[in-house]
């Protein structure tokens, strides 16, 4: 935490002092950057499909790496916003002397002028015995005034620069309070990774067999879940009006992740007309491929609808963690498979926020983030035993939306 450094501290860093430490902050992020790009690229040679144990294993070992070294990059973001803090501190003290000299300079040229203003030039005139000595106080009284406006200038601009470092400071405070928020999350992340790897093992016996019938039965059981969801979600209704949204081809949202890679887009694509995961049915969203732990970012302002987690009910192979945010644009935007939720019901959001992280839950052949866009009137967060006395999910909360209310999200994207 940032604190004001009494002015008498002989000890205290100086600005000096405190920069060179923010450099060698910046040395250290720009090396870690290093080491999480080659944990990533380890990741994806990995490969998407948990096809083996083995395999499996391995990604959650990697992915334990990468995040600790998510963890180390968000320490020491910390530690530079600290320092950050500790130099404004010191330069706004800085600044505060220097107006307090610069007003007690004014005040003194002040009491001079209002002395020599108190008697008329002929009174001075009459005070002195020659006229160069006139002429000289003269002089004097001319540089006491142009003294004076220099220093009222100089004043000026100490203010100015005393609210720019002000609202520095306020920014970057805030950016500190978002960053631990951000390393909590990592290490909730973390936590998850640990117990996936320890459950996964558990559950196979380290049996390869074991690992592949479980595989199985996880399919069967989402083909079958999938399969409830589209007859629910073709019963239910809704007329668009188009003019309640914003028009197909404006860029209204930012992309979710840092680095966007998609790996199946919305629609009729090749697995979902190939594989028997849907049926031959509309991919409802777009994926974007991404290890366990990477940040996702609002795309757009709003308000946290709902958040939840299908995996709390065992057997329910669906979004596993999710966040459903609606926007003040007619949209709402669905991220799913998440590995942290970082928001709660009712929060309000702002573009670019950090409010979570992707990860690998619910039916998920591999880490990624699943994005889904609704026209806000068409969708519904309601439990899966609303609409079905038996289902696998039961109690499980989730967006429901009539077919007609999923929009394709690169129709309200700026192009890669």
């Amino acid at each position: 935490m940032a604190f004001v450094y009494p002015l008498s501290q002989t000890k205290a860093e100086t600005i000096e002092q405190l920069q060179a430490r923010i450099e060698e902050r910046n040395d250290r992020l720009k090396s870690i950057e290093k080491e999480i790009a080659e944990y990533e690229s380890a990741l994806a040679e990995v490969g998407a499909e948990r096809s083996t144990l083995e395999v499996a294993i391995r990604g959650l070992e990697l992915e334990r790496k990468k995040i600790n070294a998510d963890i180390t990059y968000t320490e020491n973001q910390i530690a530079h916003a600290d320092l950050e803090i500790d130099k404004l501190t010191l330069e706004i003290n800085d600044a505060e002397r220097k107006i307090i000299n610069s007003r007690a300079a004014v005040g003194e040229i002040l009491r001079k002028m209002s002395e020599s203003d108190q008697e008329s030039l002929v009174e001075v005139f009459l005070g002195y015995n020659n006229l160069a000595e006139f002429w000289s106080q003269i002089d004097d009284l001319d540089t006491v005034r142009n003294s004076m406006r220099e220093k009222v200038q100089k004043l000026t601009a100490l203010n100015t620069v005393l609210r720019s470092k002000k609202t520095d400071e306020t920014f970057k405070k805030t950016e500190l309070e978002s960053l631990k928020n951000q390393y909590s999350g990592q290490q909730a992340v973390l936590s998850e990774n640990k117990k996936e790897k320890n459950l996964l093992l558990q559950n196979t016996k380290s049996e390869e067999a074991t690992y592949q019938t479980l595989l199985q039965q996880k399919v069967s059981a989402q083909e079958t879940l999938l399969a409830e969801v589209q007859e629910i979600e073709s019963q239910i209704q809704f007329i668009l009006d188009p003019n309640k949204i914003p028009s197909p081809g404006t860029a209204v949202f930012r992309w979710p992740l840092d680095n966007n890679i998609i790996t199946q887009r919305f629609g009729y694509t090749r697995f979902a007309m190939q594989s028997g995961a849907y049926k031959n049915n509309v991919h409802n969203g777009m994926d974007l491929g991404t290890p366990v732990g990477t940040k996702l970012y609002a795309p757009l302002s709003g308000t946290v609808r709902a958040a939840g987690n299908t995996d709390l009910v065992p057997g329910c192979y669906s979004w596993g963690k999710w966040i459903l945010v609606d926007h003040p644009n007619g949209l709402s935007t669905l991220f799913a498979h998440l590995s942290h939720i970082g928001v709660d019901s009712g929060q309000s959001v702002s573009t670019g926020q950090v409010i979570g992280f992707t990860g690998n839950t619910g039916y998920s052949t591999g880490p990624h983030l699943h994005f889904t866009v609704y026209i806000s009137e068409a969708v519904t967060v309601q439990q899966f035993s609303k609409f079905k006395a038996v289902t696998s999910c039961g109690s499980a909360l989730s967006p429901f939306s009539s077919i007609d209310g999923y929009l394709d999200p690169l129709d309200y994207l700026s192009p890669l």
